[in-house]
């Protein structure tokens, strides 16, 4: 919930920020930030040659020099209407058109770079976000809901990037206070005295709003995530919802945070107006006590003219100081802002390996692996080996952690203990470029990515070579219905409409097409009909049988096609063995009890 920007009395000239600050986006984090497997840095600015503090410092620059010309102008104007009234105006128009030329030219400047320092500021914090979030891979060690993770960088990323702008305007606006004060001292302590005698009790009130206002942010934040998070699993499944007429229901799931979400918005809306009412009544009380005592001073001859309207001057500037209020509520936000973005960046991630991948046949062994979710664990202390250049069925029900096995021996996941070595070599020693060269994957749901179907089966580090991707293809049992799409290969994938089966098997042929000596097919087969599926893994036998290949499925005959099966049961291997051996037991027939009348369609 956005909060009331109305302007706060200030200086003279000066103009309401906080639009300019609301319109801005993108950002920057520091540059000493965590560095990703590139090398580069987390906070590495969006464009290369960036100065990381080039705005704010013109931002800094340009306010203190509206501040001190803004200090200076009723001495200035003081000093022009004392000799206006003795006739001779004409010399003191010269100072006073170069402070109000120097205060506009400042205050102009301040307009521009406030929002591009903003700006900037965000795009850097969203730009390590994006870094950090793709660094950590798909199984980070502290998984945040997709919905949370655009909230923090979106949302969350745009109030910690007002920080460095708000900071300034504070900072400013208490110096002009201060010194405005200072003034009117010198002028005469009354004035000071007078001054004095209200604004304090202005700050009272300020701090004791101000105090709840990052836990208020905060909150509201996080209630903001929440409905983004069950909006996105909501939309991820709107056809099963559909089909099992939930809709109602889920709609009620997805609003659930949306009373906290108002209860938090209400309170810093509230905090909003309980600061815009004190300053709405202190600010001309504190006003009138100073005009009052001024004019007593006149009245005595304490004071002439000049000084009379010297201190209406400062009294004005020196109520800017509650202008501060907006800048604090805006450095608040800021700080919740941020620290939700932290919370994202202070997750750990793997370092990446350093040591280059020896030649091998492909062995993979599994030794001790340890893997726990929020859930509980689901794998305890697992060891498995793959035999170099074999095939390996990997099975187990429905919640066994199969596909958290695969993505461990990949390297997708790294265990909470345990280690994974490819031909002897620990895979977190591994170099990523060497790693990644080493290990191909397909998945159940493959995204596909690239202008064209061309350019999604060459994804990869390295450009791959077209015929290659062709003879992939063919493999994968894609070549077909790809020559028949508009363009063939070319065809834009917006322009390409594919069913499940398809994309899978364009999937496997992105797989086969890289040369790798460990393949591992997470149920990237159980899309295909039993008669696709079964010339697709004819051709893994054919082409690809000199890789080591592990294979996450739930039919009858991909296991019995297989070298090996390893069976998974209670977060450890229960067998290792070829699958008509396997077959006598009960259990194990049972886990593929209902599968094979689905073998015969595809999506």
């Amino acid at each position: 919930m956005g909060q009331d920007h109305r302007q706060q009395p200030q200086r003279s000239g000066s103009v309401d920020r906080t639009a300019s600050r609301r319109a801005a986006r993108g950002s920057r984090t520091p540059r000493n930030g965590p560095r990703d497997g590139t090398g580069r840095r987390d906070g590495a600015g969006p464009r290369d040659g960036a100065v990381p503090w080039g705005w704010p410092a013109l931002l800094a620059l340009s306010v203190t020099t509206s501040s001190v010309a803004a200090l200076v102008l009723p001495t200035v104007l003081a000093a022009a209407v004392d000799q206006a009234l003795s006739g001779g105006a004409g010399r003191s128009l010269v100072p006073l058109a170069a402070t109000l030329g120097l205060l506009t030219a400042a205050e102009t400047l301040a307009q521009y770079a406030g929002p591009r320092a903003t700006a900037e500021a965000t795009a850097r914090l969203r730009a390590a976000l994006v870094r950090h979030i793709m660094a950590a891979g798909p199984y980070p060690a502290r998984r945040t809901p997709t919905g949370d993770l655009v909230a923090r960088l979106t949302a969350s990323a745009a109030e910690a990037g007002l920080s460095v702008q708000a900071a300034v305007y504070a900072v400013a606006q208490l110096a002009m206070a201060a010194g405005s004060v200072l003034a009117l001292g010198l002028l005469a302590p009354e004035l000071a005295a007078a001054f004095l005698v209200t604004a304090p009790a202005g700050w009272l009130l300020l701090r004791r709003h101000l105090r709840h206002t990052v836990s208020r942010g905060e909150g509201y934040q996080s209630a903001q995530a929440a409905v983004a998070a069950r909006l996105l699993d909501a939309l991820a499944g709107h056809r099963t919802i559909a089909a099992a007429g939930t809709v109602d229901r889920e709609i009620e799931r997805v609003l659930r945070p949306v009373p906290e979400l108002s209860r938090h918005g209400r309170a810093l809306w509230d905090s909003q107006r309980r600061v815009a009412w004190s300053t709405g009544l202190l600010a001309p009380a504190t006003q009138i006590t100073v005009i009052a005592v001024a004019g007593y001073e006149l009245s005595t001859g304490a004071l002439g003219p000049g000084d009379l309207v010297a201190a209406l001057g400062y009294a004005t500037l020196g109520l800017g100081g509650f202008g501060t209020a907006q800048s604090l509520l805006d450095l608040a936000r800021a700080r919740a802002g941020r620290r939700r973005v932290l919370e994202v960046l202070a997750v750990p991630r793997q370092p990446p390996g350093l040591r280059g991948l020896p030649a091998g046949p492909g062995r993979v062994e599994l030794r001790g692996i340890t893997v726990r979710t929020p859930g509980g664990t689901v794998l305890d202390e697992l060891d498995l080996v793959l035999p170099a250049r074999s095939c390996v069925a990997l099975v187990g029900r429905s919640g066994a952690g199969t596909s958290l096995l695969a993505a461990v021996a990949g390297g997708l996941l790294t265990p909470d203990r345990g280690t994974v070595l490819l031909d002897g070599t620990p895979l977190d020693e591994i170099g990523p470029t060497d790693l990644r060269a080493a290990v191909a994957y397909a998945f159940c749901d493959p995204h596909l990515t690239g202008p064209t179907v061309l350019d999604a089966l060459r994804a990869a580090a390295d450009p791959l070579p077209e015929d290659r991707v062709r003879a992939a293809a063919r493999a994968a049992q894609a070549d077909t219905f790809v020559r028949r799409l508009p363009a063939g290969y070319h065809t834009l994938l917006d322009d390409a409409p594919l069913s499940g089966g398809q994309r899978q098997r364009l999937g496997l042929a992105r797989a086969l097409a890289r040369d790798s000596r460990l393949l591992v097919l997470d149920d990237a087969t159980s899309s295909l009909d039993s008669a696709t599926e079964a010339a697709v893994l004819r051709a893994l036998d054919d082409s690809h049988k000199d890789r080591t290949r592990l294979v996450v499925t739930r039919r009858t005959a991909t296991a019995a096609r297989a070298d090996l099966v390893a069976w998974l049961h209670e977060g450890r291997v229960r067998a290792l063995a070829p699958h008509h051996e396997l077959w006598d037991e009960p259990a194990y027939r049972s886990m593929f009890r209902g599968t094979e009348d689905t073998e015969d369609t595809e999506d």
